[in-house]
């Protein structure tokens, strides 16, 4: 049940280690192409240190790769100490150069653990990470100044501006990240107030019904109570009854009314578990076969229990046929002594969404949580995609 069917892009697969990890390899691999003679040069770009080579070089080097890829594992958890490693093996990689700068390449590690920290992180934490790659550069140049040792300035005031670049770049994808979560926290907001109202509805439809059975049944009670009192009083033992499974419901559903839209819609009409096995059908005709199962004793349930459980039994089959990507889906229904327990699960795709049709799982859970079940809709470690809820039954049910 997935927003999409198509994967997500490259740099979305790809973990920020990983990225870091790769962007290492590939700069070292450069720098040591760059110390070579290549074909059409007369003389390489580097020349080397005398070390580099040699077993204290290749020491330096791998404890240099060991910093980089420690500091891309800590991008997440700490962020700052990550962009000081990877700061620290481009130091020290640099040492084995006989360079005057920190080159491009050795930086480019650090730009990119930048920016992930400066895209995931708060603003305060990444304007330190600049500073601190700023920093770096400005105080590596002045120490080499200062032992008169040959300073490539120019080089570096390059290095600094593709380092504020990057640092831009990852300021405005957090920004983007910002606003499509708070774009998401907002639709979220009006799906389960639109399911809020849905079921408003679908209440009113439940209580006018149990409030006319209980006119007519006291109605007949008025009539007959004088010349067939037995009669009457059956009448008002089913007043009795309709009145407190009237009154269950509505405890269970009263936070959920509000003021509904008159407006007439066919797809609010009231519905219920009997209506299952016609879903079923409806959607195998469709191409998406539905196998559906029953546990226990199957009883009547209070009306609002029996709506909301085939809602989210018809939404889930729903997003199963949008979106999962599979051929058939799995429908249990477990009515236990306290409870009924439903489970919805595919072989799909795996990912669920929380703004399909019918407000998908924003809905579903608000419906699970204003009768004081349980709901959970996650991935199959196997495959797929797993729906369960547990609605609680009231005393006169069980």
């Amino acid at each position: 049940m997935s927003a999409t069917a198509a994967e997500p892009p490259l740099v979305k697969r790809v973990p920020p280690a990983g990225w870091t990890a790769i962007v290492w390899v590939a700069s070292t691999l450069f720098t040591l192409l760059t110390t070579f003679r290549l074909p059409g040069e007369m003389q390489p770009e580097h020349w080397p240190a005398a070390q580099l080579y040699r077993w204290d070089g290749l020491t330096i080097l791998a404890l240099s790769t060991v910093m980089a890829i420690q500091g891309g594992r800590l991008l997440h958890r700490r962020p700052l100490l990550a962009i000081t490693l990877t700061i620290a093996a481009g130091i020290f990689e640099t040492s084995t150069l006989g360079v005057g700068e920190l080159p491009m390449a050795q930086y480019l590690t650090t730009m990119v653990a930048l920016y992930f920290v400066v895209a995931a992180h708060p603003r305060r934490t990444a304007l330190i990470g600049l500073a601190m790659a700023i920093g770096s550069l400005i105080v590596y140049i002045a120490v080499r100044l200062l032992h008169n040792w040959p300073a490539g300035t120019s080089a570096e005031l390059a290095v600094a501006l593709v380092t504020v670049i990057v640092w831009l770049l990852g300021n405005s994808a957090h920004q983007s990240r910002v606003h499509a979560e708070r774009l998401s926290a907002e639709h979220a907001a009006q799906a389960v107030t639109a399911e809020r109202l849905r079921i408003a509805r679908e209440m009113h439809d439940t209580v006018a019904h149990s409030i006319g059975i209980i006119a007519l049944q006291a109605g007949a009670a008025s009539r007959v109570a004088t010349a067939h009192p037995e009669a009457a009083l059956a009448a008002m033992r089913a007043v009795e009854n309709e009145g407190r499974q009237t009154l269950a419901g509505l405890r269970r559903m009263l936070v959920a009314l509000r003021a509904a839209d008159t407006v007439q819609d066919p797809d609010l009409a009231p519905a219920g578990l009997s209506d299952v096995d016609r879903l079923a059908a409806t959607t195998t005709a469709a191409g998406v076969r539905v196998e559906v199962r029953r546990l226990g004793e199957p009883r009547q349930l209070p009306p609002d229990i029996d709506l909301s459980a085939f809602r989210i039994i018809q939404e889930s089959v729903t997003n199963v046929v949008r979106h999962a990507g599979t051929r058939a889906c799995r429908v249990a229904l477990d009515y236990r002594e306290d409870e009924l327990a439903l489970e919805i699960t595919d072989d799909g795709l795996g990912c669920g969404s929380s703004t399909d049709t019918g407000f998908g799982l924003a809905g579903m859970r608000e419906r699970v949580a204003l009768l004081h079940g349980e709901f959970s809709a996650a991935p199959r470690p196997e495959g797929g995609f797993r729906v369960t809820a547990r609605l609680p039954l009231p005393v006169a049910v069980r």
